[in-house]
This record gives structure tokens, sequence and C-alpha cells, in this order.
């Protein structure tokens, strides 16, 4: 592996934590309705108009059951008018190369893809999506998504601090003040930088370009308002394309500077969130410990899937062929093997999916590790939000492991872990687990799935148990080899996503409602520590081992079990 590899890790790692304590600090302010930004002469008029309007009390804070409807109820509602936008694009602006509607079911994957923080395409954005239904339509859900993932965050982080409380905030604030304070104005400046590395952001047609000499071929150039899209899809962790090439495509990812920063900006508001934990509970130790665990599990992911994609396939060597640099299908020349290979653990550690890179063409090792990092729940750094609320998930698994160790009563921050609290940690575990492999079981028999398959044998297998783990999951990123727009897909895929998003946050918000109930004990030498190296270790084995082992059959099935037919077999795929 070059030495240029590592030390471009190296800078990324520096570059995060430099950036974790200002976020962190800054995400304070936001979540904390008294709170005071730079902002604030000019985007508080802006809430507080926005508060009279739509008839918020923001002074009035919910308990989780009223948290969870107004979420939900805000969800739904926001779907529905996404589905409307593609179902009559064809009737509105924006619109130059006069697409028509979007079909019902690929109407609906999409406007569940999107409502879900998940951006599944099973279309190409620029062959199928006006300019109109682009930035209105999908750009909205980027915004207010991502916003919902970090408030479901704060609620259960203040459900932590908090004792003997009956509420969890109000979820229209937390929506609102995010959106007005931490992603507009970042997606702003983002979008200015990402134009002067050569993004394209107008509203232009689509141009014809000349033939080639010699040849009477044209190509038929798309470009439309990428960046301001593109700004919000990284930021927000909302993945999808407004190219079907995604990230690897020039106009959307054009240069080394910009490629950097986008791989950046995915961790910058996970990881500061992680600052935001420690600042708000008031153990600053804490949330640098449960940032050390994510980073380690991050950097395990790296390391596999890097050495994986760089000592290449071993086929092409056992022909007389050894390409230079190692497994360069499916890779952009620009960015090479290390850059995808890091670009594809980061954009599935969180619940991004974004590519720069065709993870259907990686080795199979190099494509366990994106798959693992789905089937993880994403909690390495994750989604917005919800790379935070999951792993505290595994933080209440972890402790209470611990108290049955010692045979003590488990504590976490001091507050007793009880069965309420482990049921409701488990359930989020439990739904994860049935949903994905639930589906992919379905899929795998089922002529309506395998139809749509471009590989058999264990790669085969991988697509599809990746469709679902990427839905569930709420990644977006594909085995593309699967065509998945088609009726039945479009169908279990959007259920899916729903299951894995809206059915984990229930019992997320739940579990924070109790734990803001509970007294506050003081901290004894009976207490286990969460803080320091020991607590690390016990939250990566708790990750690794009740997040992992649930799939190992699966996995043992699908790109283990192709990793030796590659190495060993003489079976060709």
């Amino acid at each position: 592996m070059e030495a240029s590899g590592w030390l471009q890790l190296g800078l990324y790692l520096l570059v995060l934590v430099a950036l974790t304590k200002p976020m962190g600090l800054y995400l304070t302010r936001v979540l904390n309705p008294e709170g005071r930004t730079w902002l604030d002469p000019i985007v508080g008029p802006v809430e507080r108009t926005l508060y009279r309007t739509l008839g918020i009390a923001a002074k009035e804070e919910q308990d989780w059951k009223g948290y969870s409807f107004s979420l939900i109820a805000f969800s739904l509602v926001s779907m529905l008018f996404t589905y409307l936008i593609l179902r009559v694009q064809g009737c509105l602006p924006l619109n130059p190369q006069h697409f028509g509607p979007v079909a019902p079911d690929l109407a609906f994957n999409t406007a569940a893809s999107f409502t879900t923080n998940t951006n599944w395409q099973s279309y190409g954005g620029e062959t199928t999506l006006s300019y109109f239904s682009q930035m209105v339509g999908l750009v909205f859900h980027n915004f207010t998504s991502a916003a919902v993932g970090i408030a479901v965050s704060a609620a259960f982080v203040r459900g932590i601090a908090r004792h003997e409380a009956q509420t969890i905030g109000n979820f229209w604030v937390d929506l609102i003040r995010l959106v007005l304070y931490l992603l507009l104005p970042i997606s702003l400046v983002y979008a200015v930088f990402l134009v002067s590395q050569g993004m394209v952001q107008n509203f232009h047609p689509y141009v014809t370009a000349l033939p080639i000499e010699g040849t009477t071929a044209t190509q038929t150039l798309a470009q439309g308002p990428v960046a301001s899209q593109v700004a919000i899809k990284m930021l927000g962790t909302n993945g999808g394309g407004f190219f079907n090439a995604n990230a690897s495509h020039p106009y959307e990812n054009p240069t080394p500077l910009s490629n950097f920063i986008q791989m950046l900006s995915i961790f910058l508001i996970p990881s500061g969130l992680t600052y935001y934990l420690g600042r708000t509970v008031k153990s600053q130790n804490h949330g640098w410990a449960v940032w050390a665990a994510m980073a380690i599990i991050f950097l395990l992911g790296v390391m596999i899937c890097w050495r994986a994609e760089s000592s290449g396939n071993p086929r092409f060597r056992a022909l007389g062929v050894d390409p230079a640099g190692g497994n360069m299908e499916g890779k952009e020349v620009r960015f090479g093997v290390f850059n995808s290979a890091l670009f594809a653990t980061i954009t599935t550690d969180a619940s991004c999916g974004a590519v720069n890179s065709m993870h259907d063409s990686f080795t199979p090792l190099g494509g366990f590790v994106p798959l693992l990092n789905i089937q993880l729940g994403e909690v390495v750094f994750g989604g917005v939000g919800a790379g935070l609320y999951g792993i505290l998930v595994f933080a209440v698994l972890a402790v209470f492991l611990a108290g049955l160790m010692v045979g003590r009563t488990p504590e976490y921050l001091g507050k007793k872990i009880e069965a309420y609290d482990v049921k409701a940690a488990a359930l989020v575990i439990l739904i994860l687990i049935f949903s994905l492999l639930g589906f992919a079981a379905w899929a795998s028999v089922s002529p309506w799935a395998v139809s749509s398959l471009n590989n058999g044998g264990p790669h085969g297998l991988s697509e599809i148990l990746y469709a679902y783990s990427s839905a569930v999951g709420n990644n977006g990123s594909a085995f593309a080899g699967l065509n998945a727009n088609t009726a039945w897909y479009n169908v279990t895929l959007a259920v899916a996503m729903f299951l894995g998003r809206f059915f984990m946050i229930i019992p997320v918000l739940a579990l924070a409602g109790n734990m803001a109930r509970k007294k506050m004990t003081a901290l004894g030498a009976g207490s286990f520590p969460v803080t320091g190296v020991t607590f690390v270790c016990l939250l990566v084995g708790t990750v690794l081992i009740v997040g992992a082992l649930d799939y190992l059959p699966a996995l043992s099935l699908g790109p283990i079990l192709e990793h030796f037919l590659m190495s060993g077999s003489g079976t060709l795929f």
C-alpha cells in the first residue's frame, strides 16, 4: 500500500479532529433554543416569523410520544409533497428537457428514499428528473431529513443529561433551528466552494457536443443546478446524485480537492455530535471515548478495503496480467485505488451513499467492507444524528453486558439501566436485523428478484443483500449490477426504508424519554467507567460482536465465499 495513501489518511483524520470541537460547540448553541450564534441578527427574525406563521409554541417542550408523533407526521406529509411533484413534473417549470411524469412505483420509491435520508436511486438523475424536481422535491428532503436525524440524536442526549424530567425537547424548534442555523449557511458557503472547483450550477438546457473528428457520433452533456444539491447531499449524509455516475462524474466531483472536502463533509457533523454529547452530559471524556471507538472501527474498515483493492484480482495475475495499482475496475482514474477505498468506507460508515467508484466492481473483500459497515447500523460516525443515537444504543447494551459480567447493577452516566432500557435498545437492533435479512431472504428465492440480477452465484446474493442492507440502513449506495427499477423492488425497498428509519427512531425516542425520567445517581467505586480505554474496547467489541455476528451466515454465502472462489477455485464468474 503506497505511502501517499497513509499521508492522505493521516491528513484526513487530523483535519477531522481539528474540526470536531468547533462543530460540537456550534451544535451546542444551535440545539439550545436559548443559545446565541453569530447568525442571530440575520436568522433570528426568520426563525420567529416561522414560529408565528406555523403556530409553534417554541417555549413548550414535548414528551417522547409527542416528539415522535410530530416527527412522523411531518415526514409523511413532506413525502406526499415530493410524490406529487414527481408525478406531475411534466407540468411544472424548470424542465428544459421536457421530462414526463415519473412512474407511480418509482415516484413512491424515490419519495420514500429521500424522506428517510436514504437517497436510494432506481433511476438516472439526468435522464429522469427535471431541475424543479431535483431542487424542490429532493433537496427539500436533503435538508429536512438530515435535520430530523440530528434532532433525534439531540433528543436522546437530552434524555441522558436530564433527570426526573418528562420532556426531551420540541421537535419543531429543533427542526427549524437546525435548517436555518446549521445546514443552510454551511451549504451556501460549501456550494460556492464547489463552483470554484469547476462544479456546474446553472439552469441551461443540455448541450449536444459536436461530432468527434472522423465520426458521426455526438454526445449530450447534462448540466443544471448541481453544486447546490451536492453541498447538502454530502453535508447532510444524504447521498444520491444529480448524475447517475454520482461523485465519479467530473461535473459532480471535479478535482482531488473537491473529493477530499466531500469526504470530510460527510463526517463533519457526525463527528461534531460526539463533542456535543460530551458537552451536554458534562463528561467531555465520554464524548471523546465514543469518538475514539468510531475512529477505530473506521480505520479497520479502511485498512481491509484498501488492502483488498490494492492487491488486485488474482485471476488477472494467473493470466499473466498484473494491472498497476491494483483493482481499477469500476474506479475513476483521477482518484485511484486509495481514494476509492476511502470514499467507499466513509460513505457506508455514514448513511450517505454517495460514491466515487462502483462498489459492485470491488474485489469480494473490498465490497465486504461497505456492506458490513451498513449492516452494523452505520454507527461509525454514521449519518447526521443517526450515527450518534445508533452508537449510544450500543453503549447502553455495552454497559448492560459489563454489569452482567461483574455482577453489578449496570449504570450509564449516572442512570441505572433497567429492563425497559434494554428492551428498547434490543428492539432497535432486532428491527434492523429482521428487516434486512427478511427482505434479502425473500428476494433471493423470488423470481421477481433474481430475474433482475446480472450476476449469479455468491456475487448475485451480495447484490441482493447489499440492496436491502442499503435500504434498511438508509444508506442509498448499491451493488449496481442489480436492476432495481421494477415494481416489486421499488415497493419492497421503500417499505424497507421506512422500517429502517421510523421503526428504529420510535424505540430510540422511547428510550430517551425513559432515561429522562430517571433519577441521577452519584458515581461510586462500583460504577462502570464510560471513559478511557476499557470503555472504548468494550464499545468496539459490542458493536462488532452484537452488530456483525448476526449477518455472518449471509456474508459467508456472499462476499466471503466469493473471495475463496476467486482466490482458489477454478470456477469463473
